[in-house]
């Protein structure tokens, strides 16, 4: 006899849905079913302090035991064990924190070295080849667009893109007349970044070892596709929120751990990549914003890059029905947020629409 996924995959090809990264939003009936086997997968693991959990595990030179980046919890529930299918060339295990429902790689790595995921010219290479390119730069504009008019045009106010890689992004905002600034921890990357005038201020290392940055007054600060491969979140997103002004924004862009593609693949899911660390829902990056100082956030679902621009392959019926499941939750594979320095910042984006 057939098992349930038996059936919804044949479903699928009946219905001649493309591919797995479409049927847990898409196939009738498949959130629900991944919805609850997501609740069922939460309420069989069972929390357990750091100490016990360690006892269990062999950590490499450059990993260390964490407690939960949000709140501090010391228990975690252990989730699952990541590996890379295809190359065997890393692996790592997440948690879930008990009481604040953050996701994160746990043992972790250490901060002095999370340089080391970074060192090469593989990483330089990564950024520019399928991963960047034009696909990325639409994006980018796409995310943009669901804030407008928030990043239609620079008039000249300053934007520090935090892990700015090759400086993908920092060609789109000089283009629109943002003053663009940029740093990262790839040598190789900053160096492909300052081969175009948009990068004549991309800077290897930190923002505090950066004068003209450490010395903050950005409008605009983004983080794409970052926020995942920060090993001290909170800490990291206060050091942001120093740099801006009063009436500053910073964008987001990560992967969404409330997705239906998680619930559907677990540790297969294609958010966990070799340099991710932490995972954030729209509560935990709601939280997030909060304890980092940012006065109100505005998190917004994806739909996916076709499905925005009017190009997926998917009937009208199937978009539709990719939509509501999305909506309810804010299940998409990423989500898009702009934290506001100022607990005002979303009324007066509002009033700039009208």
């Amino acid at each position: 006899m057939a098992t349930l996924a038996q059936r919804a995959e044949a479903r699928a090809r009946r219905l001649g849905l493309r591919g797995p990264q479409v049927r847990p939003w898409v196939l009738p009936g498949a959130p629900l079913v991944h919805e609850l086997r997501w609740r069922a997968r939460l309420a069989a693991a069972r929390p357990v302090d750091l100490d016990r959990y360690g006892a269990t595990l062999r950590l490499h030179e450059r990993e260390v035991l964490l407690p939960c980046h949000l709140c501090g919890a010391t228990r975690v529930k252990p989730l699952f064990h990541v590996r890379d299918t295809e190359r065997g060339r890393w692996e790592y295990r997440v948690v879930r924190c008990p009481d604040c429902g953050l996701l994160y790689r746990n043992p972790g790595i250490r901060p002095e070295r999370l340089g080391d995921l970074y060192a090469g010219d593989a990483y330089g290479r990564f950024l520019t080849g399928h991963y960047g390119g034009r696909r990325r730069m639409r994006r980018y504009r796409l995310v943009m667009r669901a804030f407008r008019p928030l990043f239609a045009r620079g008039d000249g106010r300053r934007l520090l893109d935090y892990g700015c890689g090759a400086g993908l992004f920092l060609r789109i905002a000089d283009r629109r007349g943002f003053e663009p600034y940029g740093v990262d921890l790839s040598p190789a990357a900053i160096e492909i970044a300052r081969q175009h005038p948009s990068g004549r201020n991309a800077h290897l290392g930190a923002p505090e070892d950066i004068p003209e940055i450490a010395a903050g007054g950005f409008d605009v600060i983004t983080l794409w596709s970052v926020l995942a491969h920060l090993a001290e979140p909170v800490a990291d997103l206060r050091r942001l929120r120093a740099l801006l002004k009063p009436d500053g924004v910073l964008l987001i862009l990560t992967v969404n751990v409330n997705s239906l593609g998680l619930k559907a693949r677990g540790a297969r899911w294609n958010g966990f990549t070799a340099n991710h660390l932490a995972f954030f829902d729209p509560v935990t990056l709601a939280r997030l914003t909060r304890e980092a100082g940012f006065g109100a956030v505005d998190v917004k679902p994806m739909y996916g890059d076709g499905v925005e621009r009017g190009t997926s392959p998917l009937s009208k019926a199937e978009q539709r029905r990719l939509r509501r499941a999305i909506d309810r939750g804010n299940r998409g594979n990423m989500m898009r947020a702009v934290a506001y320095a100022d607990p005002d910042g979303p009324a007066r984006a509002r009033a700039r629409t009208r």
